[in-house]
């Protein structure tokens, strides 16, 4: 007798994320940049028809159109193109200097004979405790360590069961929770360098150079490519939603551990500048104050 395993499969549409067509296969933001262009110039046209032949109103409507064309329906970065140029204009707004604190008026930096002062940089988050506790605009969260599971290994019996289990989960949250994933950059070099340290103990020669060897093909991999490692960060609101979820998330076979204060400063870093490798040893929690013990 055989039995079959009913994989459970939920159905999402392509387009569930796409705004609703109005008219003409065109959202209601796209009729709104086209109609207004056309609005305007006619307006333009009404107004000054008289100092320009019939000719030139003709070709300059053309191109308008054609430009308003571009921008309702382009896209760029996965964004739409008036969306995109709209933060572009915004960015160049904004000051390039970006400095902790509040702005004075004596933090005044000179380059190249132009004064440029630093704006203050100001981040979400006002506040981490040791033990992991974060204020982000008036609330507290913490952040929760994840692994991961690989449910297609998994019968579809067990796939049901690990879907409703993570349901259930996301129905026990009592209040706004984020589930960030990030690629970073992961060093190989602490890896091989653990390996040469334990070649020297093992057994056999020959082991010691297989050690050796695979030593090398760590260093070679970590110099040549880019080897990355993924992170999985759980941020829920409260501490006690966040022993909750870990024992939610302990349930589906995933591992998840609660940051102190020093490893949510390093995640912050971290998600800041994800391109710079993390700096050695447990980072200071801001507003701890920071000793130096000499060992000499």
């Amino acid at each position: 007798m055989t039995i079959e395993d009913n994989v459970p499969r939920a159905v999402v549409p392509a387009n569930v994320n796409e705004p609703d067509r109005i008219a003409f296969g065109l959202t209601f933001r796209q009729l709104g940049i086209v109609g207004g262009a056309g609005l305007v110039g006619f307006g333009v046209y009404r107004t000054f028809g008289q100092l320009l032949p019939q000719v030139a109103w003709i070709v300059a409507g053309a191109i308008v159109f054609a430009v308003a064309v571009v921008v309702a329906l382009g896209r760029r970065d996965g964004l739409p193109l008036d969306v995109w140029l709209r933060h572009g204009f915004v960015l160049s707004r904004k000051p390039r200097t970006l400095a902790p604190g509040a702005a004075r008026a004596s933090s005044i930096a000179v380059v190249a004979g132009n004064p440029s002062l630093p704006a203050p940089l100001r981040s979400p988050v006002t506040a981490v405790s040791p033990t992991g506790l974060l204020t982000s605009e008036g609330r507290g969260k913490v952040l929760i360590a994840c692994g991961t599971t690989n449910i297609h290994l998994r019968t579809g019996g067990e796939q049901g069961a690990l879907l409703e289990g993570f349901g259930r989960f996301l129905n026990s949250l009592t209040g706004p929770a984020q589930i960030v994933v990030a690629a970073q950059r992961h060093d190989l070099t602490v890896y091989a360098q653990a390996t040469i340290d334990h070649a020297p103990r093992l057994a056999h020669p020959a082991l010691q150079a297989a050690a050796d060897d695979y030593a090398e093909f760590l260093l070679d991999l970590d110099s040549q490519r880019d080897p990355l490692r993924r992170q999985v960060l759980a941020v829920i609101s409260g501490e006690l939603g966040a022993d909750a979820a870990v024992r939610a998330l302990c349930g589906l076979g995933v591992e998840a551990t609660v940051l102190d204060g020093p490893a949510v400063a390093s995640a912050l870093a971290g998600a800041v500048d994800p391109f710079s490798p993390p700096a050695p040893g447990p980072r200071a929690v801001p507003g701890a104050p920071i000793t130096l013990r000499s060992t000499s």
